[in-house]
């Protein structure tokens, strides 16, 4: 655990040396984000005679989607896990094959410790977002939602970082994998809520998509924190998440041990 914190106390270290860079660069890719999701979703209700959608508000709209885009940076970290597929690449694996500790676990250090500035913007964030943002009343954050919601993204975020690895350790026998990592990124904010609220498709197909792991990244997370769910729906979603928290895993491990067997250390 020592070698786990060293690393990812260096990681913490080295993304924030530009401190300017990194504070601007978020700000800009947010406030650009939130722009498009007010201005669209204005002109939508603006149409509207009954003024909801599915349930939503156009304030409980624009709630939802601030929610979905810092608990997404959160679930999704610096999005650097192509890391791993580089370091099959270009051979760089090698270095890690020496150090007493598991290569994977190295690799989950660092993406944790890219985590904690996102982690500490939106901490700034929620203290003055109260100030700017007018709560629907049919949302009820309280600390009970709030620490559950922390728990909550603490899991998504391994299960996206589990979701991407068996992808990336495809570059054991493919040349590039970085389609795939897209493919991922579509496909989770599709079906995950970040492009539209579930609540939005179909209820035959909701039904469906709570025994995927795609809920959980990112829909299931703002409904804990809303205080949307009730006890026994949050624990059956857990449930969920740590099923395939295990499934993944195990899917890993084996591509990993049959991959790993076919390393060269001379890259591609």
């Amino acid at each position: 655990m020592g070698i786990y914190w060293q690393v990812f106390t260096m990681e913490l270290r080295r993304q924030m040396s530009y401190r300017l860079d990194f504070w601007m660069n978020s700000l800009f890719a947010f406030m650009a984000a939130m722009a498009v999701v007010y201005y669209l979703w204005s002109s939508i209700y603006a149409g509207l005679d009954g003024g909801e959608i599915a349930g939503y508000s156009l304030n409980g709209m624009i709630t939802y989607y601030l929610l979905v885009i810092l608990i997404g940076r959160l679930v999704r970290g610096s999005q650097q896990l192509m890391a791993i597929a580089n370091d099959i690449y270009d051979g760089g694996l090698s270095r890690y094959q020496l150090y007493p500790t598991s290569y994977l676990g190295f690799k989950y250090a660092e993406h944790l410790g890219n985590l904690l500035p996102v982690a500490l913007q939106i901490a700034l964030l929620a203290v003055v977002a109260p100030f700017f943002l007018d709560l629907p009343p049919e949302y009820a954050i309280t600390p009970a939602t709030l620490g559950t919601a922390l728990l909550v993204v603490g899991l998504a975020n391994l299960l996206y970082f589990l979701l991407a690895l068996p992808l990336q350790l495809v570059a054991f026998w493919a040349d590039n994998v970085w389609s795939l990592a897209v493919m991922l990124h579509f496909v989770g904010g599709l079906l995950g809520g970040v492009m539209l609220p579930l609540d939005l498709f179909p209820q035959g197909l909701r039904e469906i998509l709570y025994f995927t792991p795609f809920v959980y990244l990112y829909y299931f997370p703002v409904q804990v924190l809303l205080g949307q769910l009730g006890w026994a729906e949050i624990a059956r979603g857990v449930t969920v998440m740590a099923f395939w928290l295990v499934i993944l895993g195990s899917v890993a491990r084996l591509i990993w041990l049959r991959g790993s067997r076919l390393y060269s250390g001379v890259g591609i």
